[in-house]
């Protein structure tokens, strides 16, 4: 089923080679939460393939990453109990990021985001440590 490439940053998360926290994983698709996320409780959802574009998913893929989507949804909304959630797609060059892998971002919202983005890192950077703790309450709020 995987079919990695070399420079794909989340191809590299998939193979190790970059740190990240999982937080759940199907034979389709890998919900993640990566050390360069702005927002505690930011989960990534991407195809174990590399699939550049949307367009792209098989039908079978495309279903296993949007109920994956769905459960990490619901599970964080649990485990952190946010005033709501913002769920896009990216794919090919979106943005500014050079990542050309689709995927799905959950991001938790809160009513006194400033600049709707809820930043409590340090340094905007979230410790692997912590990542791995929120990443078990949202796995365990999946069971819930």
């Amino acid at each position: 089923m995987e079919h990695l490439t070399q420079d794909c940053a989340f191809c590299r998360i998939l193979r190790g080679e970059i740190p990240a926290s999982l937080v759940a994983e199907t034979e389709y698709a890998v919900a993640f939460m990566d050390l360069n996320q702005p927002t505690p409780g930011h989960v990534l959802v991407i195809p174990r393939a590399h699939i550049e574009n949307i367009y792209d998913l098989d039908a079978e893929t495309g279903a296993a990453v949007f109920d994956l989507t769905l459960g990490m949804a619901k599970a964080v909304k649990r485990a952190l109990q946010p005033d709501g959630l913002d769920l896009f797609q990216a794919n090919e060059r979106a943005g500014q990021q050079s990542v050309l892998h689709f995927h799905i971002h959950i991001i938790a919202r809160y009513a006194g985001d400033r600049d709707r983005i809820h930043l409590s890192w340090s340094n905007d950077l979230a410790p692997k440590s912590e990542l791995d703790a929120m990443a078990a309450t949202i796995r365990a709020a999946m069971r819930g």
